[in-house]
């Protein structure tokens, strides 16, 4: 992945994410999209995790600033770099970190169908992208924090570099997984 920095940079790629996720996925066949393996997440598992995760990250944007700022307070550091960040989420995985409370996905029966999850992680993803293109100036992702259940206190900039991340993250592993 090429260095991110730039706001508008940040939009393209969490864009790139979107499309590509919602592109294989809209190829997995319905049976296969909900079967259930013994102790992992399905592939519309994966998906709802994502839907939680963007609902959850946009609130953040979506609040007025000051609330943001009263929340969270002021960054003490500078942004880390999307290297920086991932390289501090793989340790954290490493360390045996995971999704907990909402994050973690309920079994979920074809009822849902397919396309419904595919279109709502769509439009949770687009949402994001447009809170941010919309309300954020480039340098106000440094400016404030929002907080992050594994990685602690997040600038919004950090939080930009995560969700582009963690939608390829969990991508990987649903091929990865088609292929056992």
């Amino acid at each position: 992945m090429p260095t991110i920095q730039t706001k508008k940079e940040i939009l393209e790629q969490l864009e790139k994410a979107r499309k590509d996720f919602s592109d294989f996925c809209t190829t997995i066949p319905s049976a296969i999209f909900f079967r259930q393996p013994v102790e992992k997440w399905s592939v519309a598992q994966n998906v709802t995790h994502l839907i939680t995760s963007a609902n959850m990250r946009r609130v953040a944007y979506r609040l007025p600033k000051f609330m943001v700022r009263t929340y969270t307070g002021k960054p003490n550091r500078p942004s880390r770099s999307y290297e920086e960040l991932v390289a501090k989420y793989k340790l954290k995985l490493q360390q045996g970190g995971k999704a907990s409370g909402r994050f973690v996905a309920k079994p979920i029966d074809d009822s849902a169908g397919k396309e419904k999850i595919l279109d709502s992680f769509n439009k949770s993803m687009e949402i994001l992208i447009s809170t941010i293109n919309n309300k954020w100036k480039d340098t106000q992702l440094d400016q404030y924090l929002a907080p992050h259940p594994l990685l602690g206190k997040l600038t919004l900039r950090e939080l930009c570099f995560f969700t582009i991340y963690h939608t390829g993250h969990h991508l990987t592993i649903i091929k990865e997984r088609l292929n056992d």
